[in-house]
């Protein structure tokens, strides 16, 4: 037998390689300490404090919390370090389904400030939020609002609500009690209102809150619902910082239909001239445009010999002009315009202006 030098031959089965994997240290188990809210919010109106919040989905160690108890809800007289005794508390508002749906959930409590609280304008009290797990253990309160203590007065009396060409003008008595003036403190009248076909609250405007007052909504839309309310607002000044305003409770909401049958004004300085030499005759008129918003045209009515007024145009004019060439010689004529809007209503005649063709 040969040996082939160079040469290694190997039988048998194939070699076989194991790999081993490195393994990290352990991890520890989720504490589940739902992580505390940060955009805790407070809106205070008369003796009620309106809280709201998100409500966490994530824990502390950026897990998806599984489940959550109840929220505690915090106040205090001073910043507060920790909730201490709760003053109320809201039950768990997640579940599997808001979970799987990944939309934020917001959660909310009202508070009732007593009578004795309210009564230094300087003062505040604390609100905070803590959400516990179903241990009822947390990792916190949340973010902390400051709410005024000033005491409110109660809504504006006899508030009406009344439907003019202009628009609609709002008006109410407003009274402060004896005793209740403060200094560094001055109260105004605030009046909202709001579409009922859609659409958001919207400031009409503020008024000092002394005696008989009103404000004119002159904003609105025709043909449109709107509701109007007002509050009695304490306005705290403040050196060198913006004034803290805190809202009383609302007059009853008032309902107006702006239906517009107000006819726009009536068209003023008409001038009648002759013109003929050289051409067919004609007489120009001219007067001053009307300024309403809802304008749609003019109207030219003219009458000869005491008959009664004939409108001379189909549709109604854009310009505050007319050229009147169907004229005969010899002829005394008498002119009125009236002005028209959007929705046909039309104003009176103007004062007649008169010209004759020679």
């Amino acid at each position: 037998m040969k040996i082939l030098a160079g040469r290694l031959l190997v039988l048998g089965a194939p070699m076989l390689f194991i790999g081993c994997a490195t393994v990290g240290p352990p991890q520890p188990p989720s504490l589940d300490l739902p992580r505390p809210p940060t955009d805790l919010r407070a809106l205070r109106q008369g003796d009620r404090v309106t809280l709201t919040w998100t409500v966490p989905t994530v824990t502390t160690d950026r897990q998806t919390a599984r489940n959550l108890g109840p929220t505690l809800i915090c106040r205090g007289l001073s910043a507060l370090k920790e909730c201490g005794t709760p003053i109320g508390r809201t039950p768990s508002r997640l579940s599997s389904a808001s979970r799987k749906s990944g939309q934020k959930i917001t959660d909310s409590y009202l508070d009732t400030l007593t009578p004795d609280m309210q009564n230094d304008p300087a003062s505040f009290v604390s609100y905070a939020v803590q959400v516990l797990n179903p241990e009822g253990r947390a990792a916190g309160i949340s973010n902390q609002v400051r709410v005024s203590l000033a005491r409110t007065l109660p809504p504006p009396a006899d508030f009406r609500a009344r439907l003019t060409s202009r628009g609609v003008v709002l008006s109410w008595n407003s009274e402060i009690p004896a005793g209740q003036a403060q200094p560094g403190v001055h109260y105004e009248v605030r009046v909202y209102r709001r579409a009922l076909d859609g659409g958001g609250q919207a400031v009409v405007g503020d008024a000092p809150a002394s005696g008989q007052q009103s404000l004119t909504d002159t904003t609105i839309e025709w043909e449109k619902t709107y509701e109007y309310r007002a509050a009695t607002v304490t306005v705290i000044d403040q050196a060198a910082k913006p004034a803290i305003e805190v809202e009383g409770n609302d007059t009853p909401a008032v309902k107006v239909f702006a239906d517009d049958t107000f006819p726009p004004a009536v068209p003023s300085d008409l001038q009648a001239v002759f013109s003929g030499p050289g051409q067919k005759p004609f007489i120009d008129l001219v007067w001053a445009p009307v300024t309403d918003i809802d304008l749609s045209g003019y109207n030219v009515y003219r009458s000869e010999d005491g008959t009664s007024p004939v409108k001379l145009n189909s549709e109604p004019l854009k310009t505050p002009a007319y050229k009147d060439s169907d004229v005969i010689s010899g002829k005394h004529y008498l002119y009125s315009v009236t002005s028209v809007d959007v929705r046909g209503n039309e104003s009176a005649r103007s004062e007649p202006a008169g010209e004759a063709v020679p």
